[in-house]
């Protein structure tokens, strides 16, 4: 089954064609990064604008990239839910319409859920049921995965997600946005992870839950303290301070709930999945405890929408199909039943 899918729930817009759920033909993602930088995050406005120039010619180029024609597609998949609502109601409209000019099954899909299949353009030989840690700019969650449309969160977080506070926390150290990648760099320069001692959340009665707002307040706070008495500060070992509390607030979490929960495969997916202490610690943590561990390649930690394609695979085997009056939603639990 040939899927075109669309993904514009944020900065990246995006357009693929996929293959049964399993591979990617074309991805095609264009980064909107240097048009926020200035303003050190995403404005919604400049994000939807670009989307509606860019959708078309994206879509184009991805028929193209994997050498097929419009005829050819078999459904139009798309992210609408969750993200930035006038950037996901571009992506929307535009798979809306070209479902309709082709006559062909319009397939809706929540984008966790996108960032979760793309282990599976990974990995072709996972299903079902596995754990997977979901951490990324606006969301820290670790979900069930129980099937390919039927999902339980079993932990998540309780105010900022992990991606925002690198976000934030590479801001106040001067690294710009957006931050992960530049404080991941500098974090790898320190020669001591142990120089500051960061908090990591407990939340009583919910053990799978975090809480990073603290984190971000504590390291806000050093570094202005720092700032006002003239001192320098070792952001470097700042950095890999914070790194290592950010992972020591998810991984034992998701260890814990495999094992609670009788899950021999874990995965990770988002965008905070590329970071390298995360990633190494969960290996780590895997081996250690005799289970699965299932990595996509950075590139596929990143929107885009060759994972939409991929989960609108089996949506569509779900019976999940949309109409014309489909429309886009800025907030929606991982779980909800379509």
């Amino acid at each position: 089954m040939l899927i075109l899918s669309i993904e514009s729930s944020c900065d990246e817009t995006a357009a693929a064609v996929t293959l049964d759920g399993r591979t990617a033909l074309a991805d095609e993602i264009f980064s909107q990064v240097d048009l926020h930088k200035i303003y050190g995050g995403v404005v919604p406005e400049i994000a939807s604008r670009k989307h509606i120039e860019l959708v078309d010619h994206l879509a184009d180029s991805a028929l193209k990239t994997a050498g097929i024609s419009k005829s050819d597609i078999d459904a139009v998949a798309v992210t609408y839910a969750p993200g930035l609502i006038g950037a996901l109601l571009v992506g929307v409209n535009f798979a809306k319409s070209a479902a309709f000019g082709l006559d062909k099954p319009l397939i809706p899909v929540h984008h966790i859920r996108g960032h979760i299949a793309a282990n599976y353009i990974a990995y072709p030989e996972l299903e079902p049921p596995f754990l997977c840690l979901v951490v990324s700019g606006g969301h820290s969650l670790i979900a069930g995965v129980d099937g390919y449309t039927d999902f339980r969160i079993i932990g998540t977080t309780r105010d900022d997600a992990a991606g925002e506070c690198f976000d934030k926390v590479a801001r106040i150290l001067g690294l710009g946005y957006p931050g992960g990648p530049p404080l991941d760099k500098l974090a790898q320069t320190a020669v001591s992870d142990t120089m500051f001692t960061l908090p990591v959340s407990k939340i009583e009665g919910r053990e799978f839950d975090c809480s990073f707002s603290g984190l971000k307040t504590t390291v806000v706070n050093l570094v202005h303290n720092a700032e006002q008495k003239g001192e320098t500060l070792a952001k470097a070992e700042l950095a890999s301070a914070f790194s290592k509390a950010v992972s020591d607030a998810l991984i034992p979490r998701t260890i814990e709930a495999a094992k609670r929960f009788g899950y021999g495969k874990v995965a990770v997916a988002g965008g905070v999945a590329a970071n390298s202490r995360i990633r190494a610690d969960l290996e780590i943590a895997c081996l250690d405890n005799g289970l699965t561990l299932y990595r996509p390649p950075l590139k596929l930690c990143a929107d885009n929408a060759a994972m939409i394609g991929c989960q609108g695979y089996y949506e569509f085997l779900a019976g999940n199909v949309a109409k014309t009056d489909l429309n886009a939603v800025a907030s929606l639990p991982l779980s909800t039943k379509w």
